[in-house]
Parts: structure tokens; sequence; C-alpha cells
């Protein structure tokens, strides 16, 4: 989906779409992904809710400047400020992976409010990362000068081990083309070096004081987050639900999409 509108914010280019009709609900994707991941979901439900889908800086069709840090504080505040100019005073939000934090620091930390979350395999509280991903963390000056087809392996390696599924060609190489560019490239690894636990222990001590519905979707085989995450976030905020969807792994979006889709409308409407 085109992201045709934008949104400047402190020198970044924050790329975003709205379509349907009714009340409001806002995605928020993770990484390395972008809005893509929530695109069929968002047009399947515009006949009943006003969908804003939108690329954090650093992705999709968002700008990618290296001089502007993309972590998870940066990304919270901006989210807090883009529901603003939406003029969205209280929506419905559905946020997935490094989604997560940033919903849950708006809210927290920001002063966001929101009729409803429901965080999907989220990134939410420490520890968080892979042994790729903490080790990229220490090298991504090195890693951002590796040859393009070594560069371009491993990437194709780390995103395909967010599916329990085999993906789909076309949802692969879409996951893929963003970070294969000279612009992408170094963005890959920049995202992962500027993500600190910090920022997640700053959520964490906060969760106790959300008073909003919240339900937690998690896939039964996500080899990036295990669920036992799932029940642990679930215990750390007051009345949260939490629902596993067999068979799927990280992104649930592509390996169980009639499954979540249905977790999605039913949360929605309740």
């Amino acid at each position: 989906m085109d992201l045709t509108e934008r949104f400047p914010w402190h020198g970044r280019d924050v790329a975003w779409a709205r379509l349907g009709s009714g009340a409001a609900v806002v995605f928020c994707h993770g990484t390395p992904f972008s809005s893509r991941v929530w695109a069929p979901f968002a047009r399947a439900l515009r006949d009943d809710f006003t969908v804003y889908l939108w690329d954090m800086p650093g992705y999709g069709q968002s700008s990618k400047a290296p001089e502007h840090r993309v972590d998870f504080g940066v990304q919270g505040e901006l989210f807090a400020d883009l529901l603003s100019e939406w003029g969205l005073e209280a929506p419905r939000v559905v946020a997935h992976d490094f989604g997560g934090a940033v919903s849950l620091r708006a809210h927290l930390l920001h002063g966001a409010e929101y009729r409803s979350l429901l965080l999907v395999d989220a990134v939410a509280i420490p520890p968080t990362g892979s042994p790729f991903f903490k080790f990229v963390q220490q090298h991504a000056d090195a890693m951002s000068q590796l040859p393009d087809y070594i560069h371009n392996a491993v990437v194709s390696a780390y995103i395909q081990g967010a599916s329990h599924r085999r993906m789909r060609d076309e949802d692969f190489a879409a996951l893929l083309a963003p970070w294969t560019t000279p612009e992408g490239k170094p963005a890959f690894y920049r995202q992962i070096a500027q993500t600190q636990e910090r920022y997640l222990e700053e959520v964490e001590d906060r969760l106790g004081a959300i008073e909003l519905p919240v339900r937690i979707v998690w896939g039964t085989d996500d080899a990036w987050i295990a669920p036992d995450i799932a029940h642990r976030l679930g215990e750390l905020i007051p009345g949260a639900s939490v629902e596993l969807i067999e068979g799927a792994g990280h992104l649930v979006q592509l390996d169980a999409p009639v499954a979540l889709a249905n977790e999605i409308r039913a949360w929605l409407t309740r």
C-alpha cells in the first residue's frame, strides 16, 4: 500500500495513510518490517473502521536519514505527536513487535490515550534480542560495511527466521527489498544498534498503571520472543488477557492471517 500522506517531525518525514470510515484503529509495525505487514488487515477492516497505517522513521516509506535516531524513546514520542496530528483522542491501537514498546511508551510516558490496545508478539519488556541482534549491536559499523551479497544473505536469513512457515516469495521479497538499497543497508544495522533495553525497563516499571483494556496475542512457535514473555507481560498489565495462536511464529500476520484477523475483529468489536 502506498502511504501518500506525510507528517514532518523534527526533520523526519513520516509516511502514513488513512482508509475507511468509522471508529479509529491505528496499526503499529515492528522491526525489520513496515506497515506492509498490516495492509491486508487494514483493507479488511475499512468498511467498519477508519484505519491508520504509518511507517516509523527508519522504516518503509518514511525517511532514513543517518543523523536521526530511531530508538524506542524517539518513536514513542513521535507516535504520541502523530496521534495528536491526526486529531485522535482515544483510538484503538494494534501493535506488533517493536510497535508494542512504541505504543506503550506513547501511552505511559507521553500521555497518549487509547480506547484499547492489542499487542501482537510484542517487544515490550526486557530482556530482548536474539544472539544475532546482540552481535550486531556490538559491531554495527563493521556490519554496515559488508559486501552487498553477504549483507543480503544475512538479512534474508534473519527475516526468514521470523516465520514458522515458509513465506510466500512475494511476501519475502517485499520485506527484504527496503534493506537492500544503499540507503536501507546502513539503516538496517542502525536501528538494531540503537535498541536499548533501558527504554523497555522504563515501560516495565509503569505497566501496573495501565487501566485500558489490553489483549495479548502470540504465536506458539515464535522463535524471536518466546510465548513465556506473553504470559509474563499479561501478569504485569492489570486485567490483560492472553491468547496463543497455534502454528504461528513471530510474523503471525503471515503464518496465521485468518486466525489473527479473527482475533483482531473480535477485539475491536467487543
